[in-house]
C-alpha cells in the first residue's frame, strides 16, 4: 500500500496529466462527434492504462506523457466508436429484417378464410399440429383416429383441401400478405 506521501505525489501527477492532456483529448473526441462525457470516460480509462503500465509495471514511455495519453485515448475512442457503430448498424438491420418479416407475413384473416373452406375439423387439426405443436400421436388420440398413420393421412388431406382452394382461385403468395 502506498504511504500518504506517495499518494499525494500520485494525485499531483494525475491532476497534472488531466490539466495537460485532457483538453487535447476532449477536442479530439468532440471533433470525432463525441460528447464531453464520452471524452471524460475515454480519458479516465486512458489514465488507468497509464497508471497500470507506467506507475505499477514501470514501463518506460518513448514519448511525452501527453502524447502517450492521447494515443491511448484515440485507441480507446476508436474501439468504443467502432463498437457503437456496429451496434447501430445491427439495430438498423434488425429493424429492416423485422419490417421485411412483417410485410411478408401472411394475413391471418385471409389464411383463416382458406382454412375454414377445408372445414372445422381440418382447421382444428392443423392448428393442433402447427400452432400447438402437438405430436401426431397426440393428434390421433385427440381426434379419435385409429393410428398415427391415419392422423398423418388426414392432416395431408386437410392441407390438400387448402391448396386446392388456393389453386382454384389462382392466388399467389403475395395475395396473402397485407
Amino acid at each position: 500500500m502506498n504511504s500518504p506521501g506517495e499518494q499525494g505525489i500520485y494525485e499531483e501527477l494525475i491532476t497534472g496529466l488531466y490539466l495537460n492532456a485532457f483538453p487535447t483529448v476532449a477536442a479530439f473526441v468532440s471533433k470525432m462527434g463525441g460528447t464531453y462525457e464520452q471524452a471524460s470516460d475515454v480519458f479516465q480509462e486512458a489514465i488507468v492504462v497509464y497508471y497500470e503500465s507506467v506507475i505499477v509495471a514501470g514501463k518506460t514511455i518513448e514519448t511525452s506523457e501527453k502524447a502517450y495519453l492521447m494515443g491511448i485515448s484515440k485507441h480507446l475512442w476508436y474501439r468504443e466508436n467502432r463498437r457503437s457503430v456496429q451496434n447501430r448498424v445491427l439495430t438498423m438491420l434488425d429493424q429492416e429484417i423485422a419490417d421485411e418479416i412483417r410485410s411478408s407475413v401472411p394475413s391471418t384473416v385471409k389464411l383463416l378464410t382458406f382454412l375454414e373452406a377445408a372445414g372445422e375439423k381440418c382447421m382444428e387439426m392443423l392448428k393442433a399440429f402447427y400452432y400447438d405443436k402437438l405430436s401426431l400421436n397426440s393428434i390421433a388420440d385427440r381426434f379419435g383416429f385409429s393410428s398415427i398413420r391415419s392422423a398423418t393421412v388426414q392432416k395431408y388431406k386437410c392441407i390438400e383441401k387448402v391448396r386446392a382452394e388456393v389453386k382454384e382461385r389462382k392466388l399467389a403468395y403475395e395475395d396473402f400478405t397485407e
